[in-house]
């Protein structure tokens, strides 16, 4: 099937979030949680060593928000249910309709850092994948050194498959090694009885504060 053809929401709820796809008129939020987090961004995120402006980040959520409609990327907004505030971004890209298999993208706005928000989007957007998309795999990728970012994998019930050593360059163009996580398909069947559990006792964490994840 042209993937273009296949139907599945724009949008879901989890428990404090609405997770969404991408909008025109989303560049000045964007662009507000961006600016607020930008040191912490720029340590993991090629596109936070870019130009930024509310301008600048209209056009990208309009690009996003074509890329949704195409099934050419799966880009996600997560705004706070109550507030309506931008709490982060994730998605799902370098996916592969035949298998199906995606890959989850994700980063933290710095004043939502440490409350559980990312591990509960990751949660919730892992089921969209399965439920909706009928997906196979889910995986997630960061750099080795942002602890992190590959800690909400874990706390997610994501099994790390492997090390990647040399497999990328960081942003100031080091070598990096990336470490691959994963959920298939029967994993995620059998860990949905405990899922809530486990979202529960992620939100319970002390200190595990979720900084920009890498995609």
């Amino acid at each position: 099937m042209n993937p273009i053809l296949r139907d599945f929401p724009d949008h879901f709820e989890t428990r404090r979030l609405l997770i969404r796809a991408p909008r025109p008129g989303d560049g000045q939020m964007v662009y507000e949680a961006v600016m607020e987090s930008l040191e912490n961004l720029k340590l993991w995120m090629p596109w936070a060593h870019q130009e930024m402006s509310p301008e600048i980040q209209e056009g990208v959520s309009r690009r996003m928000h074509a890329d949704f409609l195409a099934r050419a990327d799966l880009p996600l907004r997560l705004v706070h249910k109550q507030t309506g505030e931008l709490v982060g971004g994730s998605g799902l890209h370098r996916f592969d309709w035949d298998v199906p298999r995606f890959e989850i993208g994700y980063w933290v706005r710095t004043k939502f850092e440490g409350q559980g928000y990312i591990t509960e989007a990751v949660l919730g957007i892992t089921n969209f994948a399965f439920e909706k998309l009928f997906a196979e795999r889910v995986e997630i990728r960061m750099d080795d050194q942002n602890t992190r970012s590959w800690r909400v994998a874990e706390r997610a019930g994501f099994t790390l498959e492997g090390i990647l050593r040399n497999d990328a360059r960081t942003v100031e163009g080091k070598l990096r090694a990336t470490r691959v996580y994963a959920m298939i398909r029967d994993e995620w069947v059998e860990g949905r009885q405990d899922s809530d559990g486990r979202l529960e006792n992620a939100r319970g964490r002390d200190g595990a504060s979720e900084r920009a994840g890498e995609r």
